[in-house]
């Protein structure tokens, strides 16, 4: 199968992939029922009803998020992206985020997205120049042929697109990255529904939802993708508590307070971190 720029559920039994991703194990009933309203099959929409389409957060969100912070439990991290960097001078910039959390790193092939980016030989030469985990962003095609590399070259984390392949190799390129000691992770685009991380859930450490269309930087935010981050939320929540939640695209000091209310806790940033005049106060300013 090749991969698709839309995803489907292609051959798929309208709602047999929920099911089978579901597969809650035992004492997880109750969850589900509480984060999936009151225990509503699989296949049956989840999307918060009370979030407009706006992309505003549901009623309950900004507090939920502000309970969870106050018992020290919720971390807002922040990941610059290097996409926004001079890439003339990439261990200069790299050392200017060194109070973040995470430095981003977006690799495109040309073929997945239309642009081209950076690979394996540069993760390797910057993975000196910080100590900050490497949250490397694949936007290639079939990226199982290339996540073992990513890991030796000194990535951290690896996120793979879920429209990037079959669901088949997907597993299977989330599982060479775990061999490796390294943190998976899987990626949607905005047109991907939220239901397309639930084959892979288990398995992840993080979920990047995509804010703009991904393949260039400074785009502007689309808060339509806010039901869907909460959506995604509370699939993490009740199958996946560790899982973190990251969003790509438009972030800035404004922006990132509805990403955060909607239950993001990784914000990625590139022109509104490498933009401003004071970055260190920047990413405290993100972080809120």
């Amino acid at each position: 199968m090749k991969p698709t720029a839309n995803w489907e559920p292609a051959g798929d039994p309208a709602g047999s992939l929920f099911k089978r991703a579901a597969a809650p194990g035992p004492g997880t009933d109750a969850a589900w029922k509480r984060e999936l309203g009151g225990g509503l099959p699989l296949g049956v929409s989840y999307a918060p009803g009370a979030a407009p389409a706006t992309g505003a957060p549901a009623p309950g969100f900004p507090e939920r998020r502000r309970s969870i912070k106050k018992r020290g439990l919720f971390m807002i991290k922040v990941a610059p992206s290097i996409l926004s960097a001079d890439f003339a001078n990439l261990e200069r910039d790299i050392q200017k985020i060194s109070t973040a959390d995470y430095v981003h790193v977006d690799v495109m092939d040309g073929l997945f997205v239309p642009n081209i980016t950076i690979g394996i030989p540069v993760v390797k030469s910057i993975r000196p120049t910080t100590s900050l985990p490497l949250d490397v962003h694949l936007m290639i095609v079939e990226p199982v042929r290339y996540v073992e590399q990513f890991c030796d070259a000194g990535a951290d984390l690896v996120t793979v697109h879920v429209e990037s392949d079959t669901e088949e190799n997907i597993h299977e390129a989330l599982a060479k990255i775990r061999a490796k000691g390294k943190r998976p992770g899987v990626v949607l685009k905005p047109k991907t529904p939220a239901e397309a991380v639930l084959p892979f859930l288990n398995e992840v450490d993080i979920v990047l939802v995509m804010t703009v269309e991904p393949g260039f930087g400074g785009q502007k935010f689309m808060a339509d993708m806010m039901p869907k981050v909460q959506e995604i939320r509370r699939y993490i929540d009740a199958m996946n508590p560790g899982c973190e939640l990251e969003v790509d695209g438009g972030v800035d000091p404004s922006t990132c307070k509805i990403c955060v209310a909607s239950g993001a806790n990784v914000l990625v940033a590139g022109s509104a971190v490498y933009k401003a005049v004071d970055i260190p106060a920047r990413i405290r300013e993100l972080r809120g």
